[in-house]
């Protein structure tokens, strides 16, 4: 089947369609469904990276959205359980040039379309993909709805109204419906071929077990405060990470780094918090508009500031700094999605002009016309000037808006872990 034009689809679906997007001004783009059957609602974004769809399906922080892959072939490793960054998947669906081969790859367990099926992602392949990114790129990110039926059978006008009913990112706290639900400790480290997701070397209170794939490596277990006694264990900066829909490598990178983490759920209050006694305290990635989760956020981050405790953000995580420090947040017309965007560090700690080849993945930003006094920006973005990073000056706190943790990705930006645990004491 010939790809589909956003600007010239038929509303009869063409012979072999069963998959179809319907975008809320009416546009109708006729293809191939796979993965999931049903039908999915969320805004239509792009991602740029050549690899690792699985990761990207999988980070918390699409929830809500139908990813459209500018490169063509997808599916070509498969999926396995080590390639997910969270236990399920995040996003709606996706949107592909063609419809996924036969996976070639030794690592490879499941092809793309059943692992697909089973996550309830939907797939729709055949579009011209190229035409749709420019019209996001053009006109922002609709809204639309991914369908995928068997039998190429669609109610277009339940669908239209489906599309034309969803209100959109803005105002949407998703962070909520992602985070973790139970507090817990997080042993696992980076993944490395032939050994899976390494274990840390132990600390007081009982080494962490042998442990491969996602929340396999969250523990129910409190980490112990560690003590002075102690006879060859090594003691580690301890990091409380609050989940607002994080990517679980990035808690891989902190343990990495050297510290022992403990993951708490988004609405975790500030005297919980500060009860774990943490030397730092990390604000990780997430969905939906910051502002929103910045009602139950934002308080809780004041309040460690004033407490002096030291902090790192990521993407949301921010985001939500900035809000705290007194800084706004803007939707952005088409978002930044992909692992190929050059930041330079142009402040603070920062200014050295060195440019990172960065992965990213986030719909809003904060606006830096708005950053108040002692806000330092320390990073922008060579593509459009957005702001990409804060430091508070007489704090250490600071935030960046991509992703040090790649997966996928470059790894020019993992001294930012270091900074933030090797700075902890």
């Amino acid at each position: 089947m010939a790809p589909a034009n956003p600007s010239a689809a038929p509303e009869t679906p063409p012979v072999g369609a069963t998959g179809v997007l319907v975008l809320a001004d009416g546009t109708i783009l006729w293809g191939i469904g796979y993965g999931a059957a049903g039908a999915g609602v969320g805004e239509i974004c792009f991602n740029t990276a050549m690899t690792g769809y699985q990761e990207i399906l999988t980070d918390p922080s699409y929830a809500g959205q139908i990813i459209t892959f500018t490169f063509p072939h997808i599916g070509n490793v498969g999926a396995n359980p080590d390639d997910m960054e969270r236990d399920k998947r995040a996003a709606i669906g996706c949107i592909t040039r063609e419809l996924p081969t036969a996976p070639s790859n030794f690592r490879s367990v499941q092809t793309l379309p059943d692992w697909m099926a089973a996550q309830g992602l939907i797939g729709l392949a055949g579009i011209d993909t190229r035409a749709l990114t420019r019209r996001i790129r053009d006109g922002g990110a609709p809204t639309g709805v991914v369908a995928h039926n068997s039998e190429g059978k669609f109610d277009l006008d339940k669908l239209l109204m489906l599309a034309q009913g969803w209100p959109g990112l803005e105002g949407m706290d998703l962070a909520k419906t992602v985070t973790r639900e139970r507090q817990g400790a997080w042993d696992a480290g980076v993944w490395a071929l032939g050994k899976g997701y390494t274990s840390p070397l132990p600390f007081r209170g009982g080494a962490g077990g042998g442990v491969s794939g996602s929340d396999a490596a969250l523990t129910d277990r409190p980490h112990p405060n560690p003590s002075p006694e102690g006879e060859g264990l090594m003691e580690k900066p301890h990091v409380v990470a609050v989940d607002y829909g994080a990517k679980d490598n990035i808690f891989r990178n902190l343990v990495k780094a050297g510290a022992r983490v403990t993951v708490v759920p988004a609405k975790t209050s500030l005297e919980d918090i500060v009860a774990l006694r943490p030397a730092g305290v990390f604000l990780s990635n997430g969905p939906g508009d910051p502002a929103a989760t910045g009602d139950y956020a934002v308080p809780v981050i004041k309040g460690l500031l004033e407490r002096n405790v030291p902090i790192f953000g990521i993407c949301l995580g921010h985001q939500l700094l900035a809000l705290a420090a007194g800084a706004k947040t803007v939707k952005m017309h088409q978002g930044h999605r992909g692992a190929n965007h050059p930041v330079q560090r142009v402040g603070g700690d920062f200014a050295d002009g060195v440019v990172e080849i960065t992965s990213m993945n986030h719909g809003f930003a904060v606006d830096a016309s708005t950053l108040p006094g002692g806000v330092v920006e320390t990073h922008k973005s060579l593509f459009d000037g957005s702001n990409c990073g804060i430091a508070i000056t007489g704090k250490n706190a600071f935030s960046v808006q991509y992703h040090p943790e790649a997966s996928p990705g470059p790894q020019d930006s993992f001294y930012l872990f270091e900074k933030f645990v090797g700075g902890l004491g």
